[in-house]
Formats: structure tokens, C-alpha cells, sequence
């Protein structure tokens, strides 16, 4: 998934009126500021009660659903191979936010600081915090790209990470 392909799906949500949170591998690049690996997929967090209006707008772009892990995350994919695996949240009135999991007596837990602004071609966009994104990348046997984004992160902010 190209960033133009990312800027595109967010024009298309934004018309749609929902409200998306970058999070995963093209959330990170999004903090940094550039491109700096090839992406699979796009994360998104998203309002749980705009899941009606964010599935008609990429359902008109021609994706179709093919993973339901409800209710913590689902995949649409499209033909052309792109895939987006969508969140969904429930704000609280402070801003902070709660995914479930597949363990329903851990859910994911986003504070409201936690939601943070970065960049993809030039182009303001909202995404999820350095250390919110070190904290998700705990406690799980890391992919080739989990250890590039991290050492991106080390990079650029000179933080610790698990890996």
C-alpha cells in the first residue's frame, strides 16, 4: 500500500464523515514523517458508531470484507490486493478510547493523549503515539517489520523499545 493509496482511503472516510486513527506500520512512518518501508496493509482506528458509514464509503471504493475477528478488529480488502484492518473504539467523554480484544477480560486501552498528529506525502494526519506504539508492540514474537519500525522509532526519538 502505497501513501497515496493511504491518502486516498482517508479522503474517501473523510467525505464519509468518519474519524480515523493511523496506527500500525503506516502510523509510525506517519510519526516520522516519511515512507521509510513497504506497508501490506493500513491500520485504522476508528469510532465504533461510524462503522456503518466507514464501511459504505470503502465498500464504494471496492473493498469487501474478509476477516470478522468482531469485536475487536476486521479486514477489508480489495481486489487489487490492498487490505485495511480496521479497530473499532469507544471514546469515553475525556478522549480516551477502549478496543476490545480477543480476550474480553483484556481489552486495549488508548488515553487520550495517546492520539497525536504526524504526516504521510506531506499531508497532516492523525495517528497513535510513540510510546502508545512501543506499548502495542510488547510481549509477542516480533516480524521483520515489527524490529524495522522499531528501530525506527529508537532512531528518531531515541526511545527504549521490547526489541
Amino acid at each position: 500500500m502505497s501513501a497515496s493509496d493511504v491518502l486516498s482511503v482517508l479522503s474517501a472516510l473523510g467525505e464519509a464523515g468518519t474519524d480515523v486513527v493511523i496506527a500500525g506500520g503506516w502510523g509510525i512512518d506517519a510519526l516520522i514523517g516519511e515512507e521509510t518501508r513497504d506497508h501490506q496493509d493500513l491500520d485504522l482506528l476508528f469510532r465504533q458508531e461510524q462503522e456503518p458509514a466507514l464501511v459504505a464509503a470503502l465498500a464504494a471504493a471496492g473493498y469487501a470484507q474478509t476477516l470478522d475477528w468482531r469485536p475487536a478488529r476486521f479486514v477489508l480488502s480489495h481486489e487489487s490486493g490492498l487490505e485495511i484492518d480496521l479497530h473499532p473504539l469507544r471514546f469515553a467523554p475525556d478522549g480516551s478510547a477502549v478496543q476490545s480484544s480477543l480476550d474480553p477480560q483484556e481489552p486495549f486501552h488508548y488515553p487520550a493523549e495517546c492520539f497525536v498528529t504526524g504526516a504521510i506525502g506531506g499531508t497532516a494526519v492523525r495517528c497513535i503515539s510513540v510510546g502508545r506504539q512501543v506499548e502495542f508492540h510488547r510481549d509477542y514474537e516480533p516480524r521483520p517489520a515489527d524490529l524495522h519500525d522499531m528501530a525506527q522509532l529508537r532512531r528518531v526519538f531515541g526511545v527504549t523499545t521490547h526489541f
